[in-house]
């Protein structure tokens, strides 16, 4: 069984400060707290294409296993490698981003894409669309238990999602 969600959310601000502030969200040390989940982030492979108005990024983002003790104690692990490929169009004013666990795929499987575009009514505003899907992986004999791990990371997810695009979060960088 999948479970997922889709948000959207508007910042009241240009394209290039919104993307410009996802790329600081996880070094920005006065927001550190909200996004206290993501323990380390290294980019691993950068390109710009410069005849298409590109830039491709791959990103690994270690975060802390969601889930209580036991979990991570299943899993035999209290970290979860996440990779994180994103294509910046400056061109069009885009940028869109996949995400997936590289690790505990035995588990759990999540693919999270996002993207940045101009709002169709305001240009000067700037659509952030989010959506998530989370599998784990099911036995028989545990697939009420895969049910509600499912579950509660949805609920992980959503709160800390909601903690990087409300006020909280990636629009303080703004400032």
């Amino acid at each position: 069984m999948v479970r997922g969600y889709v948000q959207e959310h508007v910042y009241k601000h240009p394209w290039e400060r919104v993307t410009a502030a996802n790329w600081r969200k996880y070094s920005d040390p006065e927001h550190k707290s909200q996004l206290s989940h993501v323990l380390e982030v290294d980019t691993v492979d950068k390109k710009l294409d410069s005849e298409a108005g590109k830039l491709h990024c791959t990103r690994v983002i270690t975060v802390n296993t969601p889930g209580p003790w036991w979990l991570q104690r299943i899993m035999g692990a209290s970290v979860c490698h996440c990779l994180e490929d994103s294509v910046v169009d400056g061109k069009n004013r885009t940028m869109e981003m996949v995400s997936r666990n590289v690790t505990m795929k035995d588990f759990v499987e999540v693919e999270e894409k996002c993207s940045y575009s101009p709002h169709p009514e305001n240009p000067e505003w700037t659509v952030f669309k989010q959506e998530t899907n989370i599998r784990c992986a099911t036995l028989s004999v545990l697939a009420s238990m895969a049910e509600r791990i499912e579950q509660k990371c949805v609920e992980n997810f959503q709160k800390n999602s909601f903690r990087g695009t409300a006020s909280r979060g990636l629009s303080q960088i703004f400032q």
